[in-house]
């Protein structure tokens, strides 16, 4: 029996876990030692986020051999080929019909358990670029950063810097692979960072988390860089800019880095009993955010079903307080108070509020199919006064509740409304001074349906219009942000198979006229896109 490599070769720094396991069998599973490697590069590229690591289950089904194996070859490769409609997407325009088959076979043999990461191997991941005594004083370039847009390049494994103002892109900087969410330091109520929207933090997909600094010159952005994880998702800033905090899925931890150099300083456990009362060794870390109003984070436990708000005042002597919610924790965003958090606790088709004052639970509200909110969206609806709304990843539809306890006792909490879509998404927005709500349908196997955007109007709540990106063969159309003051709106088109080349575009449309006033090209794969001021200052 051949057993598989437990080092980090260049592969799987570039890919995260997916070349690290213990001992495996690969001939027991009709595989090549080859093809078995090149299944769980795959896997993880594609289906651990949902489906977990060990493949226990989480927004996705479990792949546990006893599962999958009563599927079948066949059915197995039909499900992967063309998606599902509880909101798993299809893969045809992503895989060959013979990685396809690939993936099928690896998933009915046990999945490979990975290796742990102590704080000593984060310490020997950390790298300094530039020094931070020789950072700017003033920006270097002298554009308008605070309408900078920070654009998730996926599997290229960058960010690109783009002028808001100007619509070109600056810069595209090396970050950790597939880059899921990238976070600043946010204008507080009480706690204040200097020039708060300045550094940004990014965390890959390979743990990687990555500091980048908007007033350098584009060559020298990326500043620092450490490894904290083989698999991560979030990552967060103290309100004071003092620390940075990234979430692994794998290893199962949260690491507090200095938010200067990134020396990592401390690494907590999620491991622990969830809300059912049983112990889970992957409980994932899902969304982390510094919360506005207090010197602490909320940490997500996907598998856990519990929300941790951590005091960041004294890390050497942490105080978490952890609130049993729902599971699977998964994306979140707060009311325009800043107190109450909203979060999607999406394969319980839950939205989960918790009070960071109170540190407790507030509600649970029953929503339709695998709710994801992305980062959001608050506004003012006609009858129930301030809401915040999600889309669903299992059903085309955007689902308002009350969120003004104070204001609106009668409806705080409660659904408000429910707007049908013609397909499943995976984000929503709007900005204070837009009459509308956008919401994507990715999620959506047919074509015209994934490549267009739904334009909801907040007074009649009805769809107002549609909007075709592309008709591009394997383009979709996903993500939606406002620019800095409300009057543009950019959108992405991506293609997901020929990923390593810039084809990949944004769409920008005039926020009232709803007509296409723009367009930056020569981007590659672009999910997330995050403009400085708007996430500084909270606009949803």
């Amino acid at each position: 029996m051949k057993k598989m490599n437990f080092g980090i070769s260049a592969l799987s720094m570039a890919v995260g876990l997916a070349a690290s396991g213990i001992a495996v069998n690969a001939s027991a599973a009709g595989l090549s030692e080859a093809e078995f490697e090149k299944g769980k590069t795959i896997y993880f590229q594609r289906c651990a986020g949902c489906h977990g690591t060990l493949r226990k289950g989480a927004t996705g089904k479990a792949l546990e051999p006893k599962d999958s194996k009563k599927l079948g070859q066949k059915r197995l490769e039909k499900i992967i080929t063309y998606g599902t409609e509880g909101g798993m997407n299809n893969f045809d325009d992503i895989m060959t019909k013979e990685e396809i088959t690939l993936i099928s076979k690896y998933i009915q043999e046990p999945a490979p358990i990975p290796p742990e990461m102590s704080l000593k191997m984060m310490k020997e991941r950390h790298k300094v670029f530039v020094d931070p005594k020789d950072y700017p004083t003033k920006p270097v370039h002298g554009r308008n950063w605070e309408n900078f847009f920070l654009v998730i390049e996926r599997d290229v494994g960058k960010v690109a810097v783009i002028d808001g103002d100007k619509k070109e892109v600056v810069a595209h900087v090396p970050t950790g692979y597939a880059v899921h969410v990238l976070k600043a330091a946010e204008h507080h109520n009480k706690l204040h960072a200097k020039n708060p929207g300045r550094f940004w933090y990014t965390m890959g997909r390979d743990g990687k988390l990555t500091k980048i600094d908007l007033w350098q010159s584009p060559d020298k952005m990326k500043v620092a860089e450490v490894q904290i994880a083989y698999d991560a998702r979030d990552v967060a800033v103290s309100g004071d800019g003092k620390y940075v905090v990234g979430g692994g899925y794998w290893p199962p931890h949260f690491v507090i880095a200095d938010a200067v150099t990134m020396e990592p300083l401390k690494v907590v456990s999620a491991r622990g009993v969830n809300v059912d009362g049983n112990y889970v060794n992957e409980s994932r870390v899902a969304a982390i955010y510094d919360t506005p109003n207090h010197p602490s984070w909320l940490v997500s436990m996907k598998e856990l079903g519990q929300m941790w708000q951590v005091d960041y005042s004294d890390i050497d002597n942490l105080m978490i307080s952890k609130m049993d919610t729902a599971k699977y924790l998964h994306d979140g965003f707060y009311d325009p108070t800043g107190r109450y958090f909203q979060i999607a606790a999406n394969a319980s088709n839950k939205m989960v509020v918790v009070d960071t004052d109170t540190q407790k639970l507030v509600k649970l509200i029953d929503t339709d199919k695998k709710p994801h909110p992305g980062p959001g969206a608050n506004w003012i609806d006609p009858k129930c006064g301030p809401v915040g709304g999600t889309v669903h990843l299992g059903v085309g539809k955007i689902t308002s509740w009350g969120n003004d306890p104070k204001g609106r006792p009668d409806q705080a909490w409660k659904i408000c409304h429910e707007t049908e879509l013609d397909g499943a998404g995976v984000f929503i927005r709007t900005h204070p001074k837009s009459d509308y709500v956008w919401a994507d349908q990715t999620k959506h196997p047919e074509p015209e349906v994934q490549q267009s955007i739904q334009v909801v109007s907040k007074k009649t709540r009805e769809i107002v219009k549609t909007i075709r990106l592309t008709e591009k063969t394997g383009y979709a159309a996903v993500h939606i942000e406002f620019n800095n003051d409300g009057s543009e709106v950019w959108t992405s088109v991506w293609n997901r198979k020929d990923s390593l080349k810039p084809n990949g575009e944004i769409i920008i449309f005039d926020a009232k006229t709803l007509k296409e006033i723009g367009r930056v090209k020569g981007l590659y794969v672009l999910i997330g896109k995050f403009n400085v001021h708007n996430r500084v200052h909270h606009v949803t």
